[in-house]
């Protein structure tokens, strides 16, 4: 299976070797903001064996630097997964995008996006939805960019660092027509690799 690279970035499908920089990436988030709303650290060992379990049907990616010798090192990551867990819903995925921290502002977000949302439509999602906690301008930046609109808001949605926090969920269109048969993530991601 092959892999996105430009500019020194390369976006590939997450693999089991990923996971102890996932998980650096995720606790930061978790134990120093209010972006995402787990509050105990997780581990490799654990975000490895959740991925296992969906991993040919929601697409999990990462970008990496590269320079001449090789990767580098993993600088970020965004993932699709179980939105409502009704069967109706099964067509409208959550997502989710990660930066290491000192990382932010340099495409690494938008580029991952654009490769999961390709391989999500491809796959036949019809929407995603993405959430986010108030105030997160950056985020909101970025989500706008990648062509999604706001959904509502819940208010006092979550009590994390000593205080209640909104949370504003967001939306993205992916694909028009009927619900067929979905494809794997390997399928989508090999289709993507072709017209690239």
């Amino acid at each position: 299976m092959g892999d996105f690279q430009a500019g020194g970035v390369r976006v590939r499908l997450v693999r089991s070797e990923d996971f102890d920089a996932v998980a650096a990436i995720t606790n930061h988030y978790i134990l120093s903001t209010a972006i995402h709303f787990g509050t105990e650290a997780v581990t490799a060992a654990s975000l490895r064996e959740s991925w296992t379990i969906t991993a040919e049907v929601y697409p999990f990616v990462v970008a990496e630097l590269v320079d001449d010798s090789g990767p580098t090192s993993v600088v970020g990551y965004a993932k699709a997964g179980v939105w409502r867990d009704r069967a109706a819903y099964s067509w409208t995925p959550e997502c989710g995008v990660y930066v290491r921290e000192g990382w932010h502002a340099r495409g690494f977000g938008r580029a991952m996006y654009a490769r999961l949302f390709e391989v999500m439509a491809r796959q036949g999602f019809r929407s995603v939805v993405a959430g986010m906690t108030l105030p997160n301008p950056p985020s909101q930046r970025l989500h706008e960019s990648m062509g999604f609109v706001p959904a509502g808001v819940i208010r006092d949605g979550g009590w994390k660092l000593g205080r209640w926090w909104d949370v504003s969920f967001w939306q993205k269109s992916l694909r028009e027509g009927e619900a067929g048969e979905r494809k794997s993530v390997s399928q989508a991601w090999d289709e993507t690799l072709q017209t690239a």
